[in-house]
């Protein structure tokens, strides 16, 4: 009681009430979550436009495949927050991969790449997939002949990259420019963290407070991007160790996969590393039960025991994150 009321005089002595305090100490709290406005481009790879739409062409040409029938957005769609609607995508084969495709929003704030972290730069991320014989299945020196065969192609290579024009890291190097680009649209929160009290509803708002109290979704989930660039096991029901491949003596590593980001997640779905979760509504139940009691869940997983309204203010408040509009043109593939 003593420490209670030396709180209240301390207050009324500097002329502040415990509303103005709550009111600050939430300020303080959504300025955690205040967008950037530039975005990191590497040294020896600075962002130009020109790059970034040679990349941007490279993204969406076919030709980077080996039978001419698939590209980077096959598996990374804009419509769908560049993820696919379904459960994994299809890859060459004709046959559902293992894995959910990750999104490439933000993508430039990523500091390790694919769901196990397994590669380190946007470059070589690229180069996955594309060479990968269950996905695009690629070859680059027969991409760099399909390429070479194309006179718009040949121009700006030799502009951009005079030393060794048409080549596989320059293509690489085109590629992560544009994923880089790749940046969520202005959300109702972002607006309502840039102090637009409108922005957001009763229910979006106290979704918020769940969020970064109770839910403990804030715990992983970080910053204005929402994610911390760690892995966690989550408690899902899985047979894929993830993160475990690479760190095989780490405990907590099994199971183990990237926290991903949380904008745009209306469009996402299914969700999870396997697309095995189809709603929302199915996440927070995970999160809710404390998923599967195993030696590598995370230390940060538990039982929530969160209240059907809180369930439903925190996807209230999940939904805050999707821009109202995120329209993507289509480049012009040069022949």
């Amino acid at each position: 009681m003593q420490k209670f009321l030396t709180g209240l005089f301390f207050l009324t002595l500097f002329g502040l009430s415990s509303s103005n305090l709550l009111a600050q100490e939430s300020e303080q709290l959504k300025q955690q979550y205040k967008r950037p406005l530039e975005i990191p481009f590497p040294v020896n790879a600075p962002y130009s436009p020109q790059l970034a739409t040679l990349g941007k062409m490279l993204f969406f040409d076919p030709r980077l495949s080996g039978n001419k029938d698939l590209n980077c957005a096959s598996c990374h769609n804009p419509s769908f927050g560049y993820e696919v609607p379904i459960k994994t995508p299809i890859g060459t084969t004709k046959t559902p991969l293992d894995r959910q495709a990750p999104t490439l929003l933000n993508i430039a704030w990523v500091t390790s790449l694919f769901w196990d972290g397994r590669a380190l730069t946007l470059e070589k991320q690229a180069e996955g997939p594309i060479t990968a014989k269950v996905e695009m299945a690629g070859k680059f020196d027969i991409i760099i002949e399909r390429l070479e065969e194309i006179s718009e192609y040949e121009k700006w290579f030799k502009k951009l990259f005079p030393q060794k024009g048409i080549a596989k890291d320059t293509i690489l190097t085109a590629i992560a420019t544009y994923e880089r680009t790749i940046v969520s649209e202005w959300a109702p929160f972002d607006r309502w963290v840039e102090g637009d009290e409108a922005a957001l509803s009763p229910a979006q708002k106290r979704g918020f407070e769940v969020f970064n109290g109770p839910g403990k979704c804030a715990s992983c989930h970080t910053g204005w991007l929402f994610a911390d660039n760690q892995f966690h096991d989550i408690g899902l029901s899985t047979t894929d160790i993830g993160r475990g491949k690479i760190e095989p003596n780490n405990v907590f590593a099994q199971h183990g996969f990237k926290t991903p980001t949380l904008r745009e997640l209306t469009h996402r779905a299914p969700y999870m590393h396997n697309g095995s979760l189809t709603t929302l509504q199915d996440v927070i139940e995970l999160y809710n039960s404390g998923g599967i009691k195993r030696i590598s869940r995370s230390p940060l997983i538990t039982p929530l025991n969160l209240s059907k309204q809180q369930k439903s203010d925190l996807i209230a408040f999940l939904k805050s994150l999707t821009a109202e509009r995120n329209n993507v043109t289509m480049p012009i593939l040069p022949n």
